[in-house]
């Protein structure tokens, strides 16, 4: 009989969140190994075959929430419910993980996080049950490119808190950003050092099969959700009257940490390179666009955003799309487009984005208009890539004529990264976090004193 794996994950197959998404890949190969059950919020169809799967429902006053925001005092849930409204999720997921330890008998408990109150679960069956605790950091509670600012300073001094809690409490410990875990393993105390890992997002070539693209037209493509349309809106129309005074009782008392130009996190400084490269091409007027998919901004706000960059006649905007989907819609691309937001201060930022993994799986070109930090030093040396600052308008515009030019000529471009499968591939990734959950197996054991935990 093969061992057993209790997961909690609240984000899960279907969803498209990058921790439901790598729970469900990762799961899929590990339940070669282990008998696993996972306990998630999310409803089915869940299609991992060979995982047990039990959906519990949240004590969320959902309710009182959509109350709350109809009135548009959503600072007063960031005040007060805390680490996240997940925490309603909490209750409900230990009684049920009460439930299956003690009827599986599982040799490690696996918690995929975000979001943070998950842990939390995971911490409290292990101390109830003495079953060694597995922690997945997807996004670190303390990256300030995730989290540049928090309700209130001592907000701030809860996440840290908590994240330092989390890695004292688990017997291993998974981040994703090596970047990240240095920042948190330099204030650890050296007995919780050595329980913290990297296990990186991972992205199956097979996921992808490649597609002609059409001759006549240049396709520029971005997968995922961007934030910065209502930072374009407030750049084209900034708010006056009350609009002001509401946009300042939101923001009071509010810590910051580092200032993000979220205006770059849109297609605001690319639609502008697109433009200067028709303007430059003007027989490519029409041929060269850019293609935005999972946008969950309304359309309204997205119209309003894109009129006031002067970029709607070159952007198309759609809306969530299944994963499965991203696949197809990244091969057909003649170029994928990757940004972050740009840090203020120029600070070094510690997120790496789950697109640089799916890109990269693929032969198309990338232009990645990101920061310094995780992700451009990732990125630096890999095939078919060109690194830009998230506001270099005028290297983007370059890179876009060189390669509609190649295009149009007969001659696209495009990479073998064959090499990079067995790096990125999930099988890699499961075969590294086996490795992570059976050291946290070990390490409870051989029987680290509990005053240390």
């Amino acid at each position: 009989m093969k061992p057993t794996l209790l997961c909690i994950s609240q984000s899960f197959a279907p969803d498209t969140t990058p921790t439901g998404i790598r729970a469900s890949k990762l799961l899929d190969r590990l339940s070669a190994q282990w008998d696993i059950t996972v306990v998630t919020e999310a409803r089915g169809p869940h299609g991992v075959d060979g995982v047990r799967v039990q959906s519990v429902r949240s004590r969320r006053p959902t309710r009182l929430f959509a109350a709350i925001r109809r009135l548009r005092l959503d600072k007063l849930l960031e005040l007060a419910v805390w680490p996240d409204d997940s925490i309603f999720w909490v209750v409900p997921a230990v009684l049920a993980g009460r439930r299956l330890i003690r009827e599986i008998k599982p040799s490690a408990i696996v918690v995929f996080m975000m979001p943070y109150s998950a842990g939390l679960v995971g911490v409290v069956l292990s101390r109830l049950t003495g079953v060694p605790l597995v922690l997945n950091l997807d996004d670190s509670p303390t990256c300030t490119d995730m989290h540049p600012y928090f309700p209130t300073r001592l907000h701030y001094h809860l996440a840290r808190k908590l994240e330092d809690f989390y890695a004292a409490s688990a017997d291993a410990v998974v981040y994703v950003s090596e970047t990240n875990l240095d920042a948190v393993r330099a204030r650890q105390p050296e007995h919780v050092r050595q329980r913290l890992h990297l296990v990186r997002y991972g992205a199956d070539r097979t996921d992808v099969r490649q597609q002609p693209t059409r001759d006549t037209h240049f396709e520029i493509a971005y997968v995922g959700a961007m934030s910065g349309w209502w930072a374009l809106i407030e750049q084209d129309a900034p708010p006056a009257g009350l609009k002001r005074l509401f946009r300042a009782w939101t923001r009071l008392g509010r810590y910051e940490r580092t200032v993000l130009d979220q205006r770059t996190s849109s297609p605001a400084v690319i639609g502008r390179a697109i433009v200067d490269a028709i303007d430059a091409h003007p027989d490519w007027a029409g041929r060269v666009r850019l293609a935005v998919h999972g946008n969950p901004y309304p359309p309204s706000v997205v119209a309003r955003a894109l009129a006031g960059a002067a970029v709607d006649g070159v952007v198309d905007v759609s809306g969530p799309v299944p994963h499965d989907e991203v696949a197809r819609i990244i091969a057909e691309a003649d170029l994928l487009f990757l940004t972050l937001p740009a840090r203020t201060d120029g600070s070094r930022g510690g997120r790496i984005s789950a697109k640089t993994y799916e890109y990269l799986a693929t032969d198309r070109p990338i232009l990645a208009a990101a920061p310094q930090g995780e992700n451009w030093d990732y990125l630096q040396d890999k095939p078919g890539v060109w690194l830009v600052a998230p506001d270099d308008r005028r290297g983007m515009s370059e890179v876009v004529q060189q390669l509609a030019a190649a295009k149009f000529a007969g001659t696209p471009l495009s990479f073998d990264r064959r090499e990079l499968s067995g790096q990125l591939s999930y099988d890699t990734r499961a075969w590294e976090f086996a490795a992570v959950i059976r050291a946290g197996i070990e390490r409870r054991r051989d029987g680290e004193p509990q005053a240390r935990r």
